[in-house]
């Protein structure tokens, strides 16, 4: 059994969109550019042809990958704040001699961290997950281990 796929609300609507759009029009309009490259003849030299089965096998893969996501995602809703930091916790940290940092903890396939939204299995997202308001988190990230206190858990 494979590790579910932890989502918000609004990344599994994403990702059925993304599915829609691509089981939908993306198919269609790659099934009709492998038409026409085929009624062009010589199939071992058109460049058409390779370019649009390349670009199908993205497409099937990408499909398939959402598929597996939605088919093992548990959604994450917003949590009631318990006063300890757990996916779907919105938590504040701040590092010495930084500014506060507000970081939402969300599963690996919804996370952007330049957008404030990190993965529980990040070192940072690790590092937070259980702890309190108060508790300093220690993590081990590419650039050297950091330390910094949670300072709110919404």
């Amino acid at each position: 059994m494979s590790q579910p796929n932890y989502l918000t609300p609004e990344g599994e609507a994403k990702l059925k969109a993304e599915l829609q759009e691509l089981t939908g029009p993306k198919r269609e309009e790659l099934a009709q550019r492998l038409r026409s490259a085929i009624q062009m003849g010589d199939l071992s030299e058109n460049a058409d042809y390779h370019k649009a089965k390349e670009d199908q096998s993205f497409l099937e893969g990408r499909i398939q990958e959402i598929e597996a996501i939605l088919r093992n995602s548990v959604l994450i809703e917003k949590t009631k704040n318990t006063g300890v930091v757990e996916i779907g916790s919105t938590v504040t940290i701040q590092e010495e001699g930084f500014d506060p940092e507000k970081y939402y903890l969300v599963g690996p396939a919804e996370a952007d961290p330049r957008n404030g939204r990190i993965s529980h299995e990040s070192p940072i997202g690790s590092a937070l997950m259980d702890k309190k308001v108060g508790d300093v988190a220690e993590a081990e990230t590419p650039g050297g281990k950091i330390k910094f206190k949670i300072i709110k858990i919404e």
